[in-house]
């Protein structure tokens, strides 16, 4: 695909934001998020439910976006959701890392594998669980324990990841209190899991 052709592909944008990235692998890392607007998955204890309908956010260009994104330090862009899969996000990926931005891709895995990332962080939902081709392609499995039955739905993706994935367990934010005490002594019996928290809520960052 040509650059002009490339600078011309918009997708809906809920926000976009420069951040601390607050779970899982690179807790704590400067970073850039673009939220994609759109979701079929529909996890009734999402955070961000506004994102579910692309109709209702604007879309956007990555040429547009990226000029925001060099107003900052940022070394890395995160694209999220909603569901960024439901999109082709081939262009968008090679147009930022032609840039020399880190990708990284935050996805419940449910729709095939577009992009060109540094990282893919895959959360299965069980309202819509992840294309099996994805799993062996995440470099960081993150479950969201929302009830004692996870533990187990846990294991069952753990065993479709490649052998050097990051293993996540993290607390349903509304749960966390009953959750997090559970997860601590699983990951004490299993000490493959690591525990994730989501620390931007806890010290109020986007």
């Amino acid at each position: 695909m040509t650059e002009e052709k490339n600078k011309n592909i918009s997708l809906p944008v809920m926000e976009h934001f420069y951040t601390l990235q607050g779970e899982g692998y690179h807790q704590g890392r400067a970073a850039y998020f673009i939220r994609l607007g759109g979701c079929d998955v529909g996890c009734v204890w999402c955070d961000v439910k506004e994102s579910w309908d692309a109709e209702k956010h604007e879309k956007l260009k990555i040429e547009n976006l990226k000029i925001k994104i060099k107003e900052t330090a940022a070394p890395i862009v995160v694209i999220t959701g909603g569901e960024p899969l439901l999109y082709n996000l081939d262009e968008w990926t090679h147009s930022l890392q032609q840039s020399g931005f880190r990708t990284h891709l935050e996805t419940s895995g449910a729709h095939p594998l577009s992009g060109s990332w540094d990282w893919i962080c895959i959360s299965p939902k069980k309202f819509k669980t992840p294309v099996p081709e994805n799993l062996p392609k995440a470099n960081e499995l993150k479950i969201i324990v929302f009830n004692k039955s996870d533990f187990d739905w846990a294991e069952k993706f753990a065993a479709l990841v490649s052998a050097d994935c990051k293993l996540y367990l993290q607390p349903e934010w509304e749960k966390a209190g009953e959750m997090t005490p559970l997860i601590i002594e699983y990951i004490k019996e299993n000490p493959k899991w690591e525990l994730s928290l989501q620390i931007h809520k806890y010290i109020n960052v986007p």
